[in-house]
């Protein structure tokens, strides 16, 4: 009756376990069907309600029209609506009149349903009207409904197949109330569009499931290779834009300028940054928190990871209670079989919900990484656009970049896993609370274990740090060192150092080796411990279990149950070491980051907008410039001089804020333009340089480029101004990159104008030029504020005001008539070298094209300013509109494909055969002795007990106890040889790609940008010294898991080998589906970071200039575009990575599934051992395959460091650098004799002759000047003597040898050459570093100094003097001079010449003039034109002759 069903409700949740559970036809109560199953969905709704309507009012996506599916949807809700509120009405006519009086229930139940009904409907209205089709939210609360709607529905048939008068009660109301929350489900992916899909799959586990645009994009994959366009835009929230600020922005703890006092070790020098890590100071300073600044920024979103990790574990525990339930079954043969399925169902629902939260923990993590990776890239490039001169030494381009790529990378490592630390413990204690349940105090034994491994692991812990620290110390000095060398690879070329440098950086690569495998023999101690762990608690727990008391008997439910917990158990044991590591490496990188983001910074108010009165210094530097007083009128011009070494440029640097003021002020009135002494030149086009993120106003660009002397060049170009300029200029010459360098200045038309010897590489003709049209009188910027370094004497006249500087002060300032009255040193000056500057008239700088004709064009235009004719005009004017023509840079490509099996078998050979097969039988015997172990484990539960024991307990221990032992031997060799083996392929790897590297052609490295080398050097390297090694490890070991645990399911149920199969094709369909993906996106990633670290590294070169033009900002977007870019490859392979976890764990949970149905439906035949043993490994098997599948990835997709480092095996090499047994005499050149027949360079093979047809003989000791216009092939010339480019025909003898018979190494020892550029090789660090690639001892090196006047070095004038002293430590029979005084002043030029007179009078030497006066005394002068020989004699008689050298000497007034 009524009564009797309404009274039961008196107990809302009243048990009745002979209705639910111990009956063969299970049913729920009444009671708990009208409340928990009505209740929990409307629970649900109205608990996520208010929380989701904040959220859509926040974010409003628009509005969407009313369509058929939003009517659908809105009438099937009021229809719901409507039922709920029949039934209520229904429920108060039952009882108002029937007999009896309906409980309490039939009312509310309802009526909460009705008003939930509503509710839902109204929340599918509003997320319309804010733009939202489809809801995660809505779809979990229908499908909750739908599933509680079907148990009722069940209940409710079988109870009126029963019961008929129970069919009066529900005729419409039930059945609508499954069948109308059963369409919403369908009509919600009816209306999913593919991007708020994937929006709301993110935030739903579930809806992974179903997320069908990262299908589509699989499929994509899977089809052909993945490219940039195939790839989503980034979240908004994932953006440089939003992240970066909140951390260096909200969080101004970060980087604040402050100043520090500069510490100094025993010998005065700047303490290094790896010694800061160690050595605790005694003064305690409260310096800001970067780690507490990293936590307020990126906790909040973090911390729901850590809500879903706690569901997780929970959830890992039930799989063993699931388990132990299990064998009751099966031990208890009166159970109903029903249960064996309910339980079988329970364990598939369980592990499937377990994998959806895991999965979701882990996509919260990642892209919290992620986010961290961007903030602290972010973060240091901002930091390194504002640190001050003095902190920037201390601190190299290698260690930044480590920064930017190890360090943020190792914060993206421990993220993912960080959450261990509070976890791991967790699952310890709720492990050992149910082994206490199980096994009881015998437990106790296995925590003593563990307690023991604590302090063993804290010590390996503390060594792993020193060697971390030592390790990233190495690291930095070997990509410092690499840096220098790239930057100065012509020179290395030039004077054959590339072995001498090959083996510094070997020597640092060694001892970063040596660090390593400590490390290695550490961590090999560390797996033993750990792997061994999970056996020996289990050992120890058995053992103490059975030999306390004879009468506990080890059964299958005991051991496999607690079997199964010990290997929970094992993760977080394993992962605890591997988390507290990466904690000791990221502590590490915390202490760089914190200390590279606590430098100093550069003063922001040094300079003021006041009286000028300044004292500036250099700090850390002996070089000073002090009591300065000066003022300088609105538009004037100001000449600063000085020799070499005076301050002149640290003026400039003081004007800019770039120096450290002590006291007083510096004021610059209006915007400010900054021309460096070195030209910084961008990888980008001719016009975007010169532009310089300016809006192209085309009058005034053109008025610009034609009073820059540009026009000419512009017609050259092969595709004018939008001609790809290579990094750091390289297709420019220097004259060129001056110029460009002064019209980007000009272009950007500012107040004050500050230029540092702009005219010093620039021919006297073009400068005379730019200063008449640009920084004159009468120039452009004729009412500009114009500050002119310069050593040119000639322009002085024209100045409003000189400063002569001498040791940093100011010691004459005024007129230039003012100067010269008062009779002072400016005036001794200029009487001592006023007849120099006289001759200084020239064509432009002899090299001007020889770069710019290597990369492009034929090289033998001249850019005289004779008229061109129409038809040339014509051509040029049609080359100039073709931008293709102009690309430089090969951009770092991406492999397509899958990784070639040569890549595999180079490692293998790399690590060596031998090994290889030792590391693998190892792993093999393992894996072996464990599954032997549990299988002995599950004979030893089937011994039959008699007398309440077991009679062979003893020797099922000892074997027991055997196996593990063996297992213990075997990890500690694999662990060790399969690291040992890692060692030894990242050495061979590194040498063979420093050799590659080394032995590329100079083309090579214009093509290439530094960044994509550091990249390789960096990066990849570190990827195949740490990951590739572990990777494999893994991967091995999951493999040998998943095959062990096939094996003992099919032997206990071998039923399953009809399932195995199907799912082993799924499983092996979805890895290759995945792979493809994956291994293109991980590709796509490494090619897009590249690009980060070349645009650093340019950042760095230039910091100068983009400061002084306050182009920070724009700088900073394209950083952060740069990264985001990158990131855009990076966050889809966190979703496939998760896209395949969620499929992959689906076939092991079916695996675990079918295992426990078919050992339940064989439950009569089946002995309870070998169930426990069977459903214990399928436990293991979903993580297991999970692991495997993604190790296998990681092994194709880190595998490809090892493909881009074989990469440049491929590419073009130079000839050998010596030939065994060597043919040369002893000594040669004895003579210095220089015979050229018929020779014709070219600089591409698709290129017409640079130079042709050129035959000279040179004799012994004689001195020839080089003369030509620009473009007509003096440098090439050079070039094809050192073999930089080889002849295309004909041949060059030095004292009978034909040099292309000979060994590079063995020609460019013997002559050398002081090339134009003067890069120096190892810039910071000991004054003899620079020569230290000839080995000469120290008692030869100093009279080369002091023959130069050379004890300091800062200015380039100085690196040049530095430059001509490794020429005279050679000593070779021929010299040549390359452009030998540019950049320097009148006197330093006297010396270089007197110096080169005396020191090399019985050489040859062949000078490339800059200064026509300097080789007016040269036994004969070449004179070069289009490529081709035009006169060649010596200097009267050419000027005898009337031809072109008369020409140029009458323009430099010698004549």
């Amino acid at each position: 009756t009524n009564a009797s069903r309404g009274s039961g409700c008196s107990g809302i949740l009243r048990k009745d376990w002979n209705r639910t559970w111990h009956t063969a036809n299970p049913d729920l109560t009444q009671c708990f069907q009208n409340t928990v199953l009505v209740w929990l969905p409307c629970l649900y709704l109205w608990m996520c309600a208010p929380i989701y309507l904040i959220y859509l009012r926040s974010h409003d996506h628009g509005y969407i029209c009313m369509s058929h599916l939003n009517k659908a949807k809105t009438a099937v809700g009021l229809l719901l609506w409507i039922i709920c509120w029949s039934d209520v009405f229904y429920s108060f006519w039952e009882r108002s009149h029937g007999t009896s009086v309906p409980a309490l229930v039939h009312h509310v139940s309802p009526t909460l349903l009705g008003l939930t009904m509503l509710l839902a409907t109204l929340v599918i209205q509003y997320e319309r009207m804010k733009g939202v089709q489809s809801s995660g939210v809505m779809l979990m609360y229908w499908l909750l409904a739908l599933l509680c709607a079907t148990v009722a529905f069940r209940s409710k048939i079988f109870q009126a197949l029963d019961q008929e008068y129970l069919l009066l009660r529900f005729p419409l109301s039930f059945p609508l109330l499954w069948c109308f929350p059963l369409l919403f489900p369908l009509l919600w992916c009816f209306s999913l569009s593919f991007p708020l899909l994937w929006c709301f799959s993110l935030s739903f586990p579930l809806l992974w499931c179903f997320s069908l645009s990262f299908f589509l994009m699989m499929v994509t994959g899977y089809k052909r290779p993945l490219e940039d366009k195939d790839l989503w835009s980034l979240n908004s929230e994932d953006r440089s834009q939003r992240v970066v600020p909140q951390l260096v922005t909200e969080q101004k703890m970060v980087y604040s300028p402050k100043r520090v006092t500069h510490t100094e070790g025993k010998e005065g020098r700047a303490v290094e940054e790896s010694e800061i890590l160690i050595v605790k100071t005694s003064q305690k300073t409260k310096e800001p928190s970067l780690f507490w600044a990293l936590c307020l920024t990126f906790g909040p979103y973090f911390l729901i990871s850590c809500l879903y990790k706690i569901i997780q574990d929970v959830l890992m525990f039930v799989g063993p209670e699931i388990l132990r339930l299990l064998i009751c079954f099966v031990n208890d043969s009166s159970a109903p079989s029903w249960q064996g399925y309910f339980y079988t169902a329970l364990l598939f629902i369980c592990t499937c919900v377990q994998s959806l939260i895991l999965q979701k923990y882990f996509h919260v993590c990642f892209v919290s990484g992620m986010r961290l990776r961007t903030a602290i890239i972010g973060a240091v490039y901002r930091k390194a656009l504002v640190i001050s001169s003095a902190a920037r030494r201390t601190s190299t381009v290698g260690e930044i970049v480590n920064l930017m790529s190890v360090d943020a990378q190792r914060f993206m490592d421990l993220i993912t896993y960080i959450n261990m630390i509070w976890s791991a413990p967790l699952q310890v204690a709720l492990a050992l609370y149910f082994l206490w349940q199980n096994l009881g105090p015998s437990v106790l034994a296995g925590v003593a274990v563990m307690v023991l491994m604590v302090p063993i692991n804290a010590v390996i812990a503390m060594k792993t740090k020193t060697y971390q620290v030592a390790q990233m110390k190495s690291k930095d000095n070997r990509i410092k060192l690499m840096n220098e060398m790239l930057n100065g690879i012509k020179v290395l070329k030039l004077y054959a150092w590339e072995l001498a440098f090959k083996d510094k950086v070997s020597e640092i690569r060694e001892s970063e080796l040596r660090v390593l495998k400590k490390a290695a023999y550490l961590g090999a101690v560390s797996t033993f411990t750990w792997i061994c762990a999970p056996f020996l608690v289990a050992l120890s727990t058995f053992s103490v279990f059975v030999l306390i008391d004879e009468h506990n008997v080890l059964d299958a439910q005991k051991a496999f149950v607690s079997l199964a917990l010990f290997n929970i158990l094992r993760f977080p044991l394993n992962m605890l070491p591997m988390v507290i590591s990466s904690m000791v490496q990221a502590s590490v990188s915390l202490k760089r980051l914190r200390v590279f983001l606590s430098h100093e910074e550069l003063q922001e108010d040094s300079v003021e907008h006041k009286a000028v009165a300044g004292c500036t210094e250099w700090s850390c530097v002996s070089l000073c410039v002090c009591r300065l007083n000066v003022c300088i009128p609105e538009g004037s011009l100001v000449a600063v001089v000085g020799h070499v070494g005076s301050g002149k440029s640290s003026l400039l640097s003081a004007l800019l804020g770039e120096m450290e003021k002590l006291e007083g002020s510096v004021a610059v009135k209006g915007s400010v333009a900054y021309v460096s002494q070195q030209a910084w030149i961008q990888n980008s086009t001719l016009k975007d340089n010169i532009l310089f993120g300016q809006e192209r106003r085309e009058a005034w660009y053109q008025r610009v480029v034609e009073a820059c002397a540009l026009q000419p060049d512009l017609e050259i170009l092969p595709a004018g101004d939008e001609t790809e300029i290579g990094e750091k200029g390289v297709n420019l010459s220097g004259g060129q990159k001056q110029r460009v360098s002064l019209a980007r200045a000009v272009y950007c038309d500012r107040a004050v104008y500050l230029l540092d010897d702009p005219l010093s590489a620039v021919d006297a003709h073009v400068g005379k030029h730019i200063f008449d049209q640009v920084i004159g009188p009468q120039g452009l910027l004729k009412d500009k504020t114009r500050v002119l370094v310069t050593h040119g004497l000639s322009y002085l006249p024209q100045a409003d005001l000189i400063l002569v500087l001498v040791e940093g002060q100011i010691t004459e300032m005024g007129s230039y008539q003012h100067v010269v009255a008062t009779q002072g040193a400016f005036a001794e000056f200029l009487r001592t070298y006023a007849a120099v500057e006289q001759t200084d008239n020239n064509s432009e700088t002899g090299t001007l094209h020889f770069r710019l004709t290597y990369a492009f064009s034929p090289g033998v235009s001249s850019v005289s300013k004779l008229p061109q004719t129409a038809e040339e005009n014509k051509v040029l004017s049609k080359k100039a509109k073709d931008p293709e023509v102009g690309k430089l840079m090969e951009a770092d490509k991406a492999s397509t494909g899958q990784v070639k099996l040569s890549v595999f078998w180079a490692y293998l050979k790399a690590i060596g055969v031998l090994l290889s097969c030792i590391s693998l039988l190892l792993f093999i015997g393992h894996h072996m002795a464990s599954l032997f172990s549990n299988y002995w484990l599950s004979l030893w539960t089937d011994d039959p007990v008699v007398n309440g024991t077991q009679p062979d307990r003893m020797m099922r221990l000892g074997v027991y106890g055997a196996l593990g032992l063996s297992q213990g031997v075997a990890v500690f060799g694999y662990s060790l040889s399969t690291s040992i083996g890692g060692i030894l392929a990242s050495r061979c790897l590194h040498q063979s790609m420093l050799y590659d590297v080394l032995r590329s052609p100079m083309s090579f490295f214009e093509r290439t940008p530094s960044g994509n080398l550091v990249n390789r050097f960096a990066k990849e390297m570190d990827t195949i010294d740490s990951v590739i090694p572990s990777i494999i490890k893994m991967f091995m070991g999951s493999m040998l898991n998943v095959l062990g645990a096939c094996v003992i399911i099919l032997i206990a149920t071998p039923l399953l080998a009809i399932i195995i199969p199907v799912l082993g094709l799924l499983y092996f369909f979805v890895q290759r589906f995945y792979v493809a993906s994956s291994r293109q996106l991980k590709r796509l990633e490494s090619v897009s970071r590249s690009p980060i670290y070349t645009h650093f590294n340019e950042t760095l070169l230039g910091t100068s200039v983009i400061r002084a033009f306050g182009e920070q900002e724009r700088f900073i977007r394209e950083s952060d575009q740069r990264v985001d870019h990158n990131q855009k490859a990076y966050y889809p392979s966190i979703v496939a990575n998760r896209w395949l976890a969620v499929r992959l764990e689906f076939v092991g949970n079916c695996i675990v599934s079918f295992a426990a149905l078919f050992a339940v439906i064989a439950r009569e035949s089946l002995s309870p051992g070998i169930m426990g043993l069977s459903i214990s490994y399928a436990l293991q098997l979903t993580a297991s395959l999970t692991w495997l599948v993604r190790m296998s990835s990681d092994v194709e997709t880190n595998i490809v460091a090892v493909e881009r480092v074989k990469e440049y095996s491929d590419t073009e090499k130079e000839a050998e650098w010596k030939h065994e047994p060597s043919s040369l005499p002893p000594g040669w050149p004895t003579d210095g004799c220089i015979d050229i027949r018929g020779l014709g360079l070219r600089y591409r093979h698709d290129l017409d002759l640079a130079i042709r047809n050129i035959t000279i003989n040179i004799n012994k000791g004689e001195k020839v000047g080089i003369v030509g216009r620009t473009g007509a092939g003096k440098s090439s010339l050079m070039l094809g003597l050192f073999r930089i480019i080889e002849a295309a025909e004909g041949h060059i003898f030095i004292d009978g040898v034909d040099i292309a018979q000979l060994g590079l190494h063995e020609l460019r020892s013997r002559i050398t050459i002081i090339p134009q550029g003067w890069k120096l090789i190892l810039a910071p660090g000991k004054l003899r570093n620079v020569v230290n690639a000839t080995r000469h001892s120290t008692r030869k090196v100093w009279p080369s100094f002091c023959i130069l006047r050379l004890t300091e070095f800062q200015g380039v004038g100085q690196r040049q003097l530095l430059c001509l002293a490794r020429a005279l430590l050679r000593k070779t029979k021929i010299l040549v001079l390359d452009e030998a005084t540019a950049a320097v002043d009148m006197e330093t030029d006297n010396l270089i010449q007197s110096t080169i007179r005396s020191q090399f009078e019985d050489c040859t030497v062949l000078t490339i003039a800059h200064r026509l006066n300097t080789i007016m005394d040269y036994t004969r002068v070449l004179v070069l034109d289009k490529g081709e020989m035009a006169e060649f004699d010596s200097p009267s008689n050419l000027i005898a002759q009337r031809g072109a050298f008369y020409k140029m000497a009458k323009d430099a007034g010698l004549v």
